[in-house]
């Protein structure tokens, strides 16, 4: 059990950490993306082929597989973007919302009513970055962009569940993230129009970041996530999870000082952000005991 927490701590903070690097690399948001995943998905590819782990999969559940992950690279995409336009800080504050959002949008999905709880927390939350919002209005468009990050990843998760299902969460990662940089690519031409941008190659600094961000924070964070997953309960894992968005905003100040730029509302906001996500996970975990059987 120890162990496990470790695991999932580490990779937490890693996670925590991409933020960080998002800022270092001096490449736009896109370009970062698609090297990330370029990087990334040769790596995947080597590990698995040497682990044989490789599982073949259907050319439509491939396809299925690849759309999700697409919409995970714009979900990168927009959460890089919403750096560069505001700071580390602003985007992971942002992002925070996502188990909230997703409590709120997965009943359309599945056709289920919506908790009138959840709905008070979401809007305590949304009280949260409304505080945030009007009291950085120098980073007005960043907040934009990182909310609609923090939507895009809510889509992931609920795609996954709804259509993903009968492979590994291992064979999943690889094929969902090969599909998303094979989406990416499709879509960076109209990236570039769009914005005006050309291809961008890294520069010598850029390198090191991007492996770093492709290999500890993307393949090692996965492995360490799956390895905690198999001793620690949903609520555990779903807890931990949101301490993502505390380890950046520290790390933010330490390194950038970006506290510097930000108001004192910023505090305000941040707090009610994360007693509403923590309030959230407490209702999950009373329903995970109240639904709990004992083995006979």
């Amino acid at each position: 059990m120890r162990s496990a927490l470790i695991r999932l701590h580490a990779a937490v903070f890693l996670w925590g950490f991409t933020g960080i690097l998002g800022r270092l690399i001096t490449l736009n948001e896109g370009w970062l993306v698609w090297w990330r995943m370029f990087i990334t998905v040769i790596i995947l590819w080597i590990i698995f082929f040497l682990g044989k782990k490789i599982q073949k999969v259907s050319t439509a559940n491939f396809i299925k597989i690849a759309s999700i992950g697409t919409v995970l690279s714009l979900h990168w995409l927009l959460f890089y973007g919403s750096i560069k336009y505001a700071n580390v800080s602003i985007a992971l504050t942002c992002l925070a919302t996502t188990g909230l959002l997703s409590a709120l949008i997965e009943p359309l999905f599945f056709r289920k009513p919506i908790d009138t709880i959840e709905l008070l927390l979401g809007t305590f939350a949304l009280a949260g970055i409304a505080i945030i919002y009007f009291s950085n209005l120098q980073f007005s468009v960043g907040i934009y962009i990182g909310l609609l990050s923090s939507l895009a990843t809510v889509v992931v998760s609920v795609l996954n569940k709804k259509i993903v299902s009968g492979y590994t969460p291992h064979v999943i990662t690889l094929y969902q993230l090969t599909g998303g940089f094979l989406g990416l690519t499709i879509l960076m031409p109209l990236y570039n129009f769009l914005l005006h941008s050309n291809i961008q190659y890294p520069q010598p600094w850029d390198w090191l970041w991007l492996f770093i961000l492709a290999f500890y924070c993307t393949v090692l964070t996965f492995i360490l996530y799956i390895g905690a997953l198999k001793s620690l309960s949903a609520f555990t894992m779903n807890l931990t999870l949101t301490l993502e968005p505390v380890y950046g905003v520290i790390l933010a100040f330490a390194i950038f000082h970006e506290n510097k730029y930000l108001s004192q509302y910023f505090y305000v906001g941040f707090a009610l952000i994360l007693i509403a996500v923590f309030l959230q996970m407490m209702r999950i975990m009373k329903q995970e005991r109240s639904n709990f059987v004992p083995y006979e």
